[in-house]
């Protein structure tokens, strides 16, 4: 029978005394560690099932070394493409026995440096984070972090400072893919919003280099993506066409605002995120002018809105919550003793291609 006073709850001794077995025997078999039969083992969990026992997971991560619980570092929650890896993560974590605690940091280096040493603090036993730092930079809280015997997983974001299992999808060939599909089409002035933030844009396609170095991994690979459809259809770089504002869709309206008003003025658009798309839009209806009739328009990450709003929008979908399933199946295997080499996994992202194209 179960213990009957509804408030205290049963002790480990409790349980001891109801399997006929001491208390290091309970706790090993409750823990999961150490050598138990499988006569003795049958015992306590019936024991404990009868009286209601709920192990203290504290007293439990301090025998084990384990919290059973990763630490994810993202930059917007709200963001429906990190919404979209926190899910497919959370799977993931919940099928490997894990639990996840999630801290956002606006992009904000500071933040995240400050979120790492939150998550250590409290013993995570692996971290999957999504890093605001640029490809190139140096970052010593992850590095900390593995001085700690604690895995680090980058997901949708490259980092060349560290070694570490990487999760990203394919966004150079696809945006290459989504780019040229418009040039195919006939366009030869393509916007793009948003580039990589910079005070020092590209002046020519030879001159990426400084800017990609410096900026998120993503984002660098898309403006890469974009230079490669132009050099592939002979198109010239005109940085003019391409937005280094900050991620936000004011910022996106007034970019390309800035870009309908050039004396050659784009006739497509590619928007490298959701704020960038419906920037672009809002432009457009401030301009007084259509899409797809007067622009076309590309965007990146798929959602409802994109499918059923007038005209469908064509986009980029990329497979997010494989991506956080990936991310936590590779810091579950780094947890448990995987040694191998860093792996960096490319999932393919797909063109869906709607009405918000047209030739011209």
């Amino acid at each position: 029978m179960t213990r009957g006073d509804g408030h205290n709850p049963p002790t480990l001794t409790e349980v001891a005394a109801a399997a006929g077995v001491g208390r290091a025997t309970v706790a090993r078999t409750l823990g999961g560690y150490g050598s138990v039969s499988e006569h003795t083992r049958e015992r306590v969990l019936a024991a404990a099932k009868r009286l209601g026992y709920a192990p203290n997971e504290l007293a439990k991560s301090m025998t084990t070394g384990r919290t059973n619980t990763l630490g994810v570092v993202v930059a917007d929650v709200g963001n429906p493409f990190f919404a979209g890896i926190l899910s497919g993560l959370a799977s993931a974590a919940r099928e490997g026995g894990y639990d996840i605690l999630v801290i956002s940091t606006s992009e904000r280096l500071a933040e995240e440096q400050r979120a790492v040493a939150t998550l250590l603090g409290k013993q995570v036993d692996g971290i999957v984070i999504a890093s605001a730092a640029g490809r190139t930079d140096a970052v010593p809280h992850l590095q900390d972090a593995q001085r700690r015997d604690c895995p680090v997983v980058l997901v949708d974001r490259g980092l060349t400072a560290i070694q570490a299992d990487t999760v990203v999808t394919n966004n150079r060939a696809v945006t290459a893919a989504a780019v040229g599909s418009l040039i195919e089409r006939g366009h030869r002035r393509i916007g793009f919003v948003w580039g990589p933030v910079t005070n020092q844009p590209a002046t020519d396609a030879d001159d990426i280099a400084k800017v990609v170095d410096g900026t998120l991994w993503s984002d660098g690979e898309r403006l890469l993506g974009y230079v490669d459809a132009l050099e592939q259809h002979g198109i010239e770089f005109d940085t003019g066409l391409v937005s280094h504002s900050l991620p936000t869709e004011p910022q996106a309206t007034r970019a390309v605002l800035g870009m309908l008003d050039l004396a050659d003025p784009p006739t497509a658009v590619f928007a490298t995120e959701a704020d960038a798309m419906t920037g672009t839009l809002r432009a457009l209806r401030r301009r007084g002018l259509s899409c797809p009739e007067d622009v076309s328009i590309i965007g990146f990450d798929d959602s409802s809105w994109a499918e059923v709003m007038n005209p469908s929008m064509t986009v980029v979908a990329q497979p997010m919550q494989a991506m956080g399933a990936a991310a936590a199946r590779a810091v579950i295997a780094r947890i448990a003793g995987f040694e191998g080499d860093p792996a960096f996994t490319t999932l393919d992202s797909t063109l869906i291609e709607r009405a918000s194209v047209t030739r011209r």
